[in-house]
């Protein structure tokens, strides 16, 4: 069998630095709305519980009634930890982009003296 060949492909990709910026902050921005997706979930899930652990027909026990809201809190709790990891790495993207805008700004005034 030999080894497959792989065409040269170069694509030649051009945008402007203000069309980066743009494009790097909607991406933020549809992560953070993901994000309140994920807790909108979230708290529909706990109010399903709570709604069916309060129902007459739920035939469990109060102990087990218990043990179903402890592990929806637990549930809830590491998704909860795991959005505010994710928060912090989009906050630290953002301030990459403020730099990054810093530097066009800067890079464009000295140009700008230059002219």
């Amino acid at each position: 069998m030999s080894m497959p060949t792989i065409p040269d492909i170069k694509p030649k990709i051009e945008i402007s630095i203000e069309e980066t910026i743009k494009l790097l902050l909607a991406s933020i921005a549809l992560e953070e709305l993901s994000l309140a997706h994920i807790m909108n979930a979230e708290a529909e899930k706990i109010q399903e519980i709570i709604k069916c652990t309060g129902d007459k027909k739920y035939s469990d026990t109060t102990e087990d009634k218990l043990h179903d809201l402890l592990l929806i809190d637990k549930s809830v709790d590491k998704m909860l930890k795991d959005i505010i990891k994710k928060e912090m790495l989009l906050e630290f993207k953002f301030e990459n982009i403020l730099e990054l805008c810093k530097t066009y700004k800067e890079k464009d005034r000295c140009k700008d003296k230059d002219d």
